[in-house]
């Protein structure tokens, strides 16, 4: 019986993270590919905790994937220039970084990518914010009223 429930569970949680991913903006699928690669490594740091092994290797290789599959691929270097390359060359030590805490289980190496991609995912969120507000109209005078003259 709870089989079939969490079975359930996770189909709707999977068809939710599918549609938001389809209504989403490129600036909100940034943002939730960062938040997956945090999820990742908390799991990471939890399973450390909790001896399994096996589980946090999982964890960790999500993490890098996303890392690398997701955030690195989607720079666009020609038209992102130094910002671009400057974010190529940190998803790049933060998977080599997570490669070491992998074997190392080293809890705050993990915490240090955590903290870069946590900062980033911030920066992102503003960017998001100001893309998605439109701009405020300046106030007009508005003209006076004609007034009728008295006789």
């Amino acid at each position: 019986m709870f089989g079939t429930m969490k079975r359930g569970v996770n189909a709707y949680h999977n068809v939710n993270i599918e549609t938001g991913i389809a209504s989403a903006s490129p600036h909100k699928l940034i943002v939730m590919l960062y938040d997956g690669a945090l999820v990742a490594l908390l799991s990471a740091k939890t399973n450390i905790a909790a001896g399994n092994i096996a589980a946090k290797g999982s964890a960790i290789s999500k993490a890098i994937s996303i890392i690398d599959n997701g955030l690195r691929a989607s720079l666009d270097k020609n038209a992102g220039g130094e910002i671009a390359a400057n974010l190529d060359a940190l998803y790049d030590y933060m998977s080599r970084r997570l490669l070491h805490a992998n074997l190392k289980n080293d809890v705050t190496i993990i915490d240090e990518v955590h903290g870069l991609l946590n900062d980033l995912r911030g920066a992102w969120v503003e960017i998001g914010d100001k893309v998605q507000q439109p701009p405020v109209a300046a106030p007009t005078a508005m003209p006076k009223a004609p007034t009728l003259a008295s006789a």
